[in-house]
């Protein structure tokens, strides 16, 4: 079998089992945050920590509990990371340096997972598990939390309430991702994914030298940082290391596990707000934004221009020999499509085109199907932003699942679109434009400013991966990303708690002739061109400098 017939039969055996996950694990994931009664573990870390599970938040108590919460995970994190030299389990290794822990911390706690150092020679076993691991299942249960309470926006009529949002953390974490995080490492175990608490082993290689294999706890933070879009790996090669993914097929299966949650959530979300139709178009646009971004990127990789590649008969340079360039290219686009950030190959050595792709996947602003939670709101409000252009062909008030997008619903929805773009190219440009910056970058020329619009787009976007060919651990790049992965991930969620809370309080309007079917092809279409032209007209000055200008 050729190697194009197996990457399209990766692609068929991936889609077959995401479709197949979808209902249960979406109609799951709707029972969960819709159920009366707490489990019996539930109610008692309630009561340890003084939460009345049936307090019903107003918008504005729920944001303050998310950022409440996500500011002491950041000074926990920090603290763990600048102590960890009189920690247990700690390697021998020295405290991690104050920019570098504040930018860690930022990343873990921000979903991001971007990181500036190598994991298997800088951070000890207990930090990887008690500081790293949890917070990829806490930032990830962050992400559902707040898709949750939007949805209840829609779904909710004259309240200004959305739930209580240390249920709907809990929820996630144990009723969902736990569980499936479990069954995920087991898998990966029996693969050959390590799980130890090893200090490491010295391995004599065959040129007669010796180096130090570092082993640990792998399997357990590998499930949760692809089942939480998260992206961190155990070693500095990430999953293109066979610690970490020990063959083409886990390869696959970690593709699976990023996927599954993203695109499952429309389902949750169609039964919520009781239309699963309207689920199933969410779930439609996200994948077919997916499947475009895969076949563009394999072709793109598998066409090989220039000598080199002809010669390799493909582009293999950056790419692990044992996986091959189409599941590379998967892994690559859905990866950068569901602000995972996780790698099986390096994407600052696909060819140029390639990682303008990966770049653009990561400007259409982490949605298709994008991480946990965040792709869902983001996805929604796009589709506010749809029915708005569509009222305005038709001039008509345009309206959204029953509810009026006015004024202020689309002020919202305009300054969270508008956030990340403005947090990007501001950043991007700073950093070209002072010695800070520039001194980092180690390919003058158009593509060293890809490598800058790539780290700053990931950062916004809370994706995580990176172009290896920027020096990132220096106090600017430690500092300016940090703060650009805290503000790309908050301040949207300001704005997406604000719109649910306007929407809930909204009375159900009854559809009429004249209504958008939000359910039906048109719409579908509708939409995936809104994102597009959205993207296109944000970005493309910035595209044509970097990634188009040098692959032309």
């Amino acid at each position: 079998m050729s190697a194009t017939a197996a990457g399209w039969l990766q692609v068929l055996v991936l889609v077959a089992a995401l479709v197949a996950a979808h209902r249960p694990l979406g109609d799951f994931m709707a029972r969960t945050f819709t159920a009366v009664k707490h489990g019996r573990i539930e109610r008692v870390l309630y009561r340890v920590m003084g939460i009345d599970p049936e307090a019903d938040m107003a918008w504005p108590v729920y944001l303050r509990s998310v950022l409440a919460f996500s500011a002491v995970s950041v000074l926990f994190l920090y603290a763990f990371e600048r102590l960890q030299d009189k920690l247990w389990l700690s390697l021998g290794f020295p405290p991690v340096a104050p920019d570098q822990a504040w930018n860690t911390a930022t990343s873990f706690v921000t979903n991001t997972n971007w990181q500036s150092y190598s994991g298997e020679s800088t951070m000890g076993h207990l930090v990887q598990m008690a500081g790293l691991a949890v917070q990829n299942f806490a930032s990830a249960a962050v992400g559902i939390a707040v898709a949750v309470a939007l949805i209840r926006g829609f779904a909710r009529a004259k309240t200004n309430r959305l739930g209580n949002f240390w249920v709907d953390l809990f929820r996630a974490s144990f009723r969902i991702l736990l569980p499936l995080s479990i069954v995920a490492a087991l898998v990966l175990v029996a693969a050959g994914t390590i799980q130890n608490f090893s200090a490491g082993t010295d391995a004599h290689t065959l040129a007669g030298a010796t180096q130090h294999l570092t082993g640990g706890p792998v399997a357990s933070q590998e499930a949760i940082k692809e089942l939480g879009t998260n992206g961190g790996g155990f070693y500095n090669a990430n999953s293109a290391h066979p610690f970490e993914d020990p063959r083409a097929w886990t390869s696959l299966f970690e593709i699976f596990l990023l996927l599954v949650i993203p695109f499952s959530l429309p389902r949750a979300f169609g039964k919520m707000i009781g239309d699963t139709r309207q689920g199933y178009a969410i779930a439609g646009v996200m994948g077919i934004l997916w499947a475009a971004s895969v076949g563009l990127l394999t072709w793109v990789e598998t066409a090989h221009p220039g000598l080199a590649p002809q010669l390799a008969g493909s582009a293999m340079e950056g790419k692990e020999v044992r996986i091959g360039v189409p599941l590379s290219a998967l892994f690559a686009s859905s990866t950068t499509l569901t602000s995972t950030g996780a790698v099986n190959s390096f994407h600052d050595s696909f060819t140029a085109l390639g990682g303008g792709i990966t770049i653009f996947d990561m400007m259409l602003g982490e949605i298709a199907p994008g991480g946990t939670g965040s792709g869902l709101y983001g996805m929604l409000i796009l589709a506010i932003i749809a029915v708005f252009v569509a009222g305005l062909m038709v001039g008509r008030t345009p309206e959204y699942l029953k509810k009026k997008i006015s004024a202020r619903e689309m002020k919202l929805a305009s300054l969270y679109i508008l956030t990340t773009p403005a947090l990007v190219l501001i950043g991007t440009a700073v950093a070209i434009a002072i010695p800070a910056g520039t001194g980092s970058i180690l390919n003058p020329g158009a593509h060293g400013l890809s490598e800058v619009l790539y780290a700053f787009t990931s950062a916004a976007n809370n994706n995580g991966s990176a172009f290896a060919g920027l020096s990132v651990n220096t106090g600017f790049y430690n500092t300016a990303l940090g703060l650009v992965m805290v503000l790309g991930r908050f301040v949207p969620m300001v704005f997406v708690l604000a719109l649910a809370g306007s929407l809930a309080q909204q009375s159900a309007v009854p559809e009429t002739a004249g209504t958008l079917a939000t359910h039906k092809g048109l719409f579908v279409g509708l939409l995936v061109g809104v994102v597009l032209i959205v993207v296109g007209l944000t970005y493309f000055p910035a595209l044509a400098l970097g990634p188009l200008a040098e692959g032309l």
